[in-house]
């Protein structure tokens, strides 16, 4: 078993480049198999996620081939002759369920299991469906197994969202780029990943418009032949750094970013009294008084992300002053609350809300991610601590931040990964 140990308490200071964004990447992946040519798809995350999705792509008859330290990845989905997932693959990933939309799209059926993914509620699958039917398909579910068809073909049709979903919007959008006719999604979701899944689709043949609005329109095409596409820099990561940085009292400068996209954040940590300077594609983070407390309630975009709600609680526990976080988007993310009441922070759940009183002094300890950003938590946690941290269930963090450790010491972080006994 692998686990990561953290020295805390050491100021970060220094720059740092941000990856391609991972929850850009995990759509537009699925989406290459739609392709009836090539796709290059650049400045793509060296993560668990993106393996585990190139090898699905590989189980149904593309060729996959990663070049230029495994940021490039080339797919070649001419031959792809399956649209049955295997039921592993599909569990590895919660994105795995952007196939069912691709996979609907080039052979008008998909067959999958229900996708894996991070544990923190309840994620429905019931918009997706939603818009399949709306657009002809047949839905079938048994034994937790998706079939789904379009016997007569994918029509174009109109799709509303009682709610703005991420993953219903692109999901619907890729099962209507060969749907005859118009679609229209109505309440679509407006994340950067939504923008950016919808230029990758537009560049190699697609007619997407309106991505990033209420409303998106897609005109069905024939088919889609092939580009090259750069996915852009990852907000979450680039988040999570700012908050380290800030725990620490640091002085980061992240790049390689799309400050728009931060505009959330760096409101809040100016908010908290951190000094924020905003380059072109830069975030410079400077600590040097103690900070304070706010209020955060995550929202769809261009609101507070959830991917950062676990991150910067972390932080608030920390600062003056007390803070409430309100989750507005799933219904369990406080898991990692346990966790950090290891480490000597108390804060209190109130159904979907926590109650920060701040000002707690963390010291080291064991502790355990329960997913992702929860993961993410633990870590800026542990950089803030007395003594030494040691993070077990890492695996969670391989699947969405690249170089962790490596970039973490690069700023000054003492920090390493170790193997241990189970």
């Amino acid at each position: 078993m692998e686990c990561i140990v953290i020295n805390g308490q050491k100021r970060l200071q220094g720059n740092i480049d941000i990856s391609g964004a991972k929850n850009a990447a995990v759509a537009i992946i699925p989406a290459t198999i739609a392709c009836n040519g090539v796709c290059i798809i650049d400045n793509v995350p060296c993560i668990e996620d993106v393996i585990s999705l190139a090898k699905t792509l590989e189980s149904l008859g593309a060729v996959c081939e990663f070049r230029d330290n495994n940021h490039t990845l080339i797919v070649d989905a001419t031959n792809a002759n399956s649209y049955i997932l295997d039921e592993k693959l599909a569990k590895d990933t919660r994105a795995s369920y952007y196939f069912m939309g691709a996979l609907l799209a080039r052979f008008g059926k998909v067959v999958m299991p229900m996708p894996g993914g991070c544990d923190f509620g309840s994620r429905p699958m019931g918009y997706h469906l939603k818009g399949f039917e709306v657009l002809g398909a047949t839905v079938n579910q048994e034994h937790g197994i998706f079939s789904i068809e379009a016997k007569n073909g994918l029509k174009g049709g109109n799709v509303y969202l009682d709610s703005p979903s991420v993953g219903a919007t692109i999901n619907i959008m890729l099962a209507a780029v060969f749907a005859k006719g118009v679609t229209i999604i109505e309440n679509s979701a407006k994340e950067p990943h939504v923008v950016d899944t919808a230029n990758f689709l537009n560049k190699i043949g697609a007619k997407i418009s309106g991505a990033g609005t209420d409303t998106i329109r897609i005109v069905g095409v024939k088919t889609l032949v092939g580009g090259e596409y750069t996915i852009i820099p990852d907000q979450i990561e680039a988040g999570t750094y700012m908050i380290a940085a800030a725990i620490t009292g640091g002085d980061v400068t992240v790049e390689n970013i799309i400050p728009k996209h931060m505009e959330s954040l760096t409101s809040k940590l100016k908010e908290m009294g951190a000094d924020i300077t905003e380059g072109l594609d830069s975030i410079r983070v400077q600590v040097t008084s103690a900070l304070k407390g706010c209020d955060i309630k995550t929202a769809f975009y261009p609101g507070f992300p959830t991917d950062l709600q676990p991150q910067i609680a972390t932080l608030l526990c920390t600062v003056s002053t007390g803070s409430i976080v309100t989750e507005n988007i799933f219904d369990n993310r406080f898991r990692y609350v346990g966790e950090l009441r290891r480490l000597g922070a108390s804060p209190r759940v109130d159904m979907r809300s926590l109650i920060i009183q701040g000002n707690y002094r963390l010291t080291g300890a064991k502790v355990e991610a329960c997913d992702l950003r929860a993961g993410a938590a633990l870590v800026i946690a542990g950089l803030a601590a007395k003594g030494v941290t040691t993070i077990s269930g890492i695996e969670h963090l391989d699947r969405g931040y690249e170089c962790l450790e490596t970039k973490l010491r690069g700023l000054g972080a003492d920090i390493k990964r170790i193997t241990v006994d189970d």
